[in-house]
């Protein structure tokens, strides 16, 4: 309560313009906030009023507002003159990696970002950018009136508000709830209006520490008439306050109650896309991250990479199955290890996967999910292994009594080859984490010497999210002569297990035909049993 009547005994009223009441508060000491409004995707027309309104705020309030859509002015010698950072309504890509490190450093320097309604539909191929703002966009209804229910009273963009704030205004929905890596301020009560897709707890304006800095954000702001309402330009200026760093607030993160073994819950992420998350019975905690897609992916901020040795999951999946990529640093970063997951029999039916994890990465963790078409598994939650004892990985699904596997580190070629980084040898090395892939072109074909003549009965691809639409399985007992033993026009990816009439054979190999991307060829593994 002491902060509350602090707040309101610096605060006064003047009036500037066109008459209109702006917030001025006493004693800040002057400083300098960018603007930047850029858009590589759809172009608010709000934009102008919210620069005027920012300038007139600034006017009222000691702080200089400079406006661009000039990302050269991304650079840490130019930012550091400024206390915050204004995202007004950006959308899309709107700057190139140089820039965006540029950003890091300024806000790991103790900067400030404020970002605005479309600022949630901006860089969402830059998963720093996903925690700095706190959630990406979903989707919006149509413009109508809607209740906001303000969470924080204390807090100088909330605390002059009604705690049932009746305005009209866009709506977004959002990929993400942030309410667990941020201080949520005010909900939207989607009781109140049609088109709300996050239920009872769906944020519009939440704060936290980030990397250094502080961020602010609100989800709303897209009419013209938001930036002349005398609530939502208080609204602005506390966050603008509060980012600069003029004013404290608490903002502290909320950490998700995690299980006493370590064990991370799947719907904790920090950033996302195409999953959902799903209730479901038997799951930890009663919910479980669904709807997985090939190349859905999932962040983690508060999980590093660096230091990790192993993994395990727990999955399930009536679909087709697929693999979990764990990388670091980003959904594109360094592949760390991989695992399969195989069709658990039920969407509740959980099982535990495990890999080890060989490579060194930086950065938060994130786990890709790549398959065939369709819903792959669901995930409930995961553990990572740090140190010396990484756990025992999965072994590959056991064959058919009487099969052996066959190709274990036989040689392999092949047509051709991306790029030394994935040779033909990785399909027989047992590692699901190292891949072969060819040239974007076709046809293309890798082939296993089984060392003499065997009688073959199996064949089990695992394809990396590059598959084979349309392909063959042939054998060869002299390299030269092929029989096809089987083959398909409607590959979809994922882990392909083949079973032929006992073949006599001594090299067998995947002939493609017709490839499902525009990239090339690209297994995981290529299993070959019999006896």
């Amino acid at each position: 309560m002491r902060k509350l009547i602090v707040f309101f005994t610096a605060l006064i009223a003047v009036v500037i313009g066109f008459g209109l009441p702006v917030t001025a508060m006493a004693a800040d000491p002057a400083y300098k906030v960018l603007v930047f409004s850029k858009t590589a995707g759809f172009r608010h027309d709000a934009i102008p009023a919210g620069i005027t309104a920012l300038r007139e705020l600034g006017t009222a309030n000691n702080f200089t507002v400079d406006a661009t859509e000039d990302a050269a002015a991304f650079t840490a010698a130019n930012l550091a003159g400024y206390r915050a950072v204004v995202f007004l309504m950006t959308t899309g890509d709107v700057l190139n990696p140089t820039q965006q490190t540029a950003m890091e450093t300024y806000m790991a320097a103790g900067g400030g970002y404020v970002g605005v309604h479309a600022a949630a539909d901006t860089e969402y191929d830059w998963p720093y950018y996903g925690g700095l703002v706190g959630a990406y966009f979903s989707s919006h209804p149509a413009i109508q009136q809607v209740t906001v229910r303000v969470e924080d009273a204390v807090h100088p963009s909330t605390a002059h508000l009604p705690r049932a704030w009746v305005r009209t205004d866009e709506l977004y929905n959002y990929r993400t709830n942030p309410r667990s890596t941020a201080h949520v301020l005010a909900t939207l009560d989607e009781s109140t209006y049609s088109g709300g897709t996050m239920g009872a707890d769906h944020p519009i304006a939440w704060c936290k520490p980030y990397q250094g800095g502080r961020t602010w954000y609100t989800g709303l702001g897209h009419t013209a008439a938001s930036y002349t309402e005398p609530n939502f330009r208080a609204h602005l200026l506390g966050g603008v306050r509060y980012a600069a760093g003029v004013v404290t607030a608490d903002c502290g993160t909320t950490t998700p109650p995690q299980p006493p073994t370590g064990t991370v819950e799947a719907e904790s992420f920090s950033s996302q896309f195409g999953v959902q998350v799903v209730d479901k019975a038997t799951a930890h905690g009663g919910r479980a991250v669904g709807y997985i897609d090939n190349g859905d992916w999932l962040g983690f901020s508060a999980v590093a990479s660096a230091g990790a040795t192993g993994f395990s999951a727990r999955v399930a999946s009536a679909g087709a199955g697929g693999t979990i990529e764990v990388r670091a640093g980003s959904a594109t970063g360094t592949l760390l290890g991989s695992v399969p997951v195989m069709p658990t029999g039920g969407w509740e039916a959980f099982q535990t996967v495990t890999t080890t994890l060989t490579n060194a990465g930086t950065g938060p963790l994130f786990l890709k999910f790549t398959g065939g078409a369709g819903s792959l598994f669901d995930v409930d939650d995961f553990t990572v292994t740090r140190g010396t004892t990484p756990p025992t990985p999965t072994p590959t699904p056991t064959p058919p009594t009487g099969a052996v596997l066959l190709s274990s580190g036989r040689p392999v070629t092949a047509s051709s080859t991306e790029n030394a980084g994935f040779p033909p040898s990785a399909v027989v090395d047992g590692n699901a984490g190292t891949r072969w892939s060819s040239a974007f072109a076709d046809p293309q074909w890798i082939s296993v010497d089984l060392g003499s003549t065997k009688s073959v009965s199996r064949v089990r691809l695992q394809w990396e999210a590059a598959y084979g639409r349309a392909y063959r399985i042939e054998t060869s007992t002299d390299n030269t002569t092929w029989t096809a033993a089987s083959s398909t026009t409607a590959g979809d990816g994922g882990i392909d297990d083949i079973t032929i009439p006992a073949t006599n054979a001594r090299y067998v190999r995947v002939y493609g035909t017709q490839r499902a991307t525009a990239y090339g060829y690209s297994l995981w593994e290529l299993e070959v049993y019999g006896t």
